[in-house]
């Protein structure tokens, strides 16, 4: 694939084969991270995302956007608006639930691309901050939105039940 600079555009439902195996590799990658708090991928997991992400793309509170080469998929975000979550202790705010890039085009600046794309996105549908998160061991994720001027807020702690202390 060439090097050139990649296009961020609305996804469209023919992106969504595409957005889907790109959304079963994050859960895979999650997985790995730690497979007792993060669910498996199935044989289902692709067409789920592809599925469930092609049925947002209308909904005015969601942004689902892809960075495109040649026609190419390379990464793709999802992003909504939400109201005041009182569990969260958090005002309104856009979130950014996924962000992921194919990893043969990491570190061309996709990633960069994709979230300043999905922070507009969401200004512009007045969200007056934006919240994410990672998982723990996901450092060049961690180093991208620290670049773009997130700050830690939250940790997030999990402790298996069935575990012996």
């Amino acid at each position: 694939m060439s090097e050139g600079v990649a296009t961020i555009r609305r996804a469209t439902p023919a992106d969504m084969s595409s957005v889907g195996r790109l959304g079963a590799l994050l859960v895979r990658l999650h997985h790995e991270f730690d497979a007792r708090r993060f669910i498996p991928a199935t044989p289902r997991t692709e067409q789920g995302y592809a599925s469930y992400l092609g049925s947002q793309l209308e909904n005015p509170e969601i942004v689902v956007l892809v960075a495109v080469r040649d026609d190419a998929v390379l990464g793709y975000t999802y992003a909504g608006i939400e109201g005041f979550d009182y569990m969260s202790l958090r005002g309104p705010a856009g979130i950014v639930y996924d962000i992921v890039v194919d990893p043969e085009q990491r570190g061309q600046g996709v990633g960069t691309l994709l979230l300043e794309a999905t922070l507009a996105a969401l200004k512009e549908r007045g969200a007056p901050r934006v919240v994410l998160s990672t998982a723990e061991q996901n450092a060049p994720a961690q180093r991208l939105f620290a670049r773009a001027g997130f700050r830690r807020t939250m940790i997030e702690m999990t402790r298996e039940l069935d575990d012996e202390r």
